[in-house]
């Protein structure tokens, strides 16, 4: 028996919370800039967070309203109930729902809410007959803390790419991280130690794309909190180390048809993608720049797209190399075809990420945009000239460029809904501002004694 207007799922959460002792519940969202915030309420109060929802102060949350204008409304989603793992204590329990914010003078779903811009996108997919799976690859690096719990950049351990222990010290840190996950009900694929030192990288199945933006938000939380544990601080910060690898995020898109059949994959194609695949590919491409303001949202992000570190730089796709921003990973089933963006990088957010892909990609369809040939040439060996000669440009070179071709791409910019678009912007040219008058420690090194 339901209580109310509570839905079967909504009670099944509530027996869920009886039957495994949670005392207290985490409402999570996320602001503009990807930012996890929750409000912590007694378990008692979910039939009323499902039947009225839980007001908050939407004026102390970035990018969302004027003081004026501050009650806000979290109605959770049941679909995302789970127990934290590292929240277990005696005989009872912590759990999390991911929420849905509402605008309470309205009564219709907040613009500003970034998981609203993602259902925004999904629900243009849906109008053209597709849903949108997705499969990120974050990455991520674990930090020693000094004796009064500050993050340094030493490492715990002097691994390479796939390294095994004694080298790969911090291998009982990402077994625990998957252990809590899986109790989470991630499904793990796979996890390994990445080409830097104290890099890592856990990689999950794929999922609707809703689900995916979900599960990074989750999994930034639960690797911090997991590594905490063992006295180590987990960054998801794109380059916290120079002239090494940084830290991405590539990101695996797919279309499937309403008959569940995968919308980029032809059989007859030498690269086996269809038409729908090839236009969609060519506007991501088409829209590179502005996504790039997006994927990869941070000062320091720039500190990784450069040559030479594996990084994307330059608007092309290949079939073979990685050298190129789009590439076609080879696929076993006709289910598994799609395309890798692989510019994002973990610092994102990934509900306005995966959502401005998804508006690129949809749009390249509806005009049909004609998909470039491949490059399956190292892109890096190639001159400037070179590069002109096969028409390949390059993502912006910094915060401020990227922001720029934000502004002036009025296909991703409305994406962003007319809340979000023009508060990101205003937060991003403030951070690139800040920066531009920064003086850094380099310059202090370098320039101080010497003139």
């Amino acid at each position: 028996m339901t209580s109310g207007n509570i839905s079967e799922t909504e009670q099944a959460v509530l027996d869920e919370i009886e039957r495994k002792d949670v005392d207290f519940l985490r409402l999570q969202f996320t602001d503009i800039l990807g930012t996890v915030k929750n409000v912590s309420v007694p378990a008692r109060q979910a039939e009323k967070a499902f039947s009225e929802g839980i007001y908050f102060d939407g004026s102390s949350i970035e990018g969302f309203v004027r003081i004026q204008e501050s009650d806000m409304r979290l109605v959770p989603d049941p679909e995302t109930f789970a127990v934290l793992p590292w929240r277990q204590k005696d005989d009872s329990a912590a759990a999390r729902m991911i929420c849905d914010v509402y605008d309470t003078s309205s009564g219709e779903p907040f613009e500003g809410d970034p998981r609203r811009v993602l259902k925004n996108a999904l629900e243009r997919a849906e109008e053209m007959g597709y849903t949108v799976n997705a499969a990120p690859e974050p990455e991520f690096f674990l930090f020693e803390e000094d004796d009064e719990g500050r993050a340094t950049t030493k490492t715990a351990d002097h691994g390479g790419y796939f390294d095994l222990a004694p080298k790969d010290l911090a291998s009982d840190v990402r077994r625990d991280i998957i252990y809590g996950l899986e109790e989470m009900d991630f499904e793990i694929e796979a996890s390994h130690h990445e080409v830097a030192r104290g890099q890592h990288e856990i990689n999950f199945e794929y999922d609707d794309a809703l689900t995916t933006a979900d599960n990074v938000a989750t999994f930034r939380t639960v690797v911090r909190a997991i590594a905490a544990q063992h006295g180590q601080h987990a960054t998801f910060m794109p380059k916290p180390i120079p002239k090494i690898n940084g830290s991405g995020m590539h990101t695996h898109l797919s279309l499937f048809t309403e008959d569940g059949e995968n919308a980029f994959h032809d059989d007859d194609d030498e690269f086996n993608l269809s038409d729908t695949a090839r236009s969609f590919l060519a506007g991501v491409l088409e829209h590179a720049p502005a996504i790039t303001a997006i994927a990869n949202p941070t000062v320091n992000s720039y500190k990784r797209l450069v040559p030479g570190y594996e990084a994307p730089v330059y608007v092309a796709w290949s079939d073979r190399n990685r050298s190129a921003l789009i590439r076609r990973p080879a696929a076993r089933v006709p289910a598994a075809s799609r395309i890798e963006l692989r510019s994002p990088d973990p610092s994102c957010n990934p509900y306005l990420a995966i959502a401005v892909m998804i508006h690129a990609g949809l749009e390249g369809i509806e005009r049909d945009l004609e998909c470039p040939d491949p490059v399956r040439e190292n892109i890096y060996e190639f001159d400037e000239a070179k590069r002109e000669e096969y028409g390949i440009d390059t993502l912006p070179t910094n915060l401020g460029e990227a922001v720029d071709a934000l502004e002036e791409d009025p296909v991703i910019y409305e994406a962003l809904g007319e809340h979000v678009a023009p508060k990101f912007v205003e937060a991003k040219s403030q951070e690139f501002e800040e920066y531009l008058v920064d003086v850094s420690q380099w310059e202090l090194d370098r320039y101080l004694e010497t003139f």
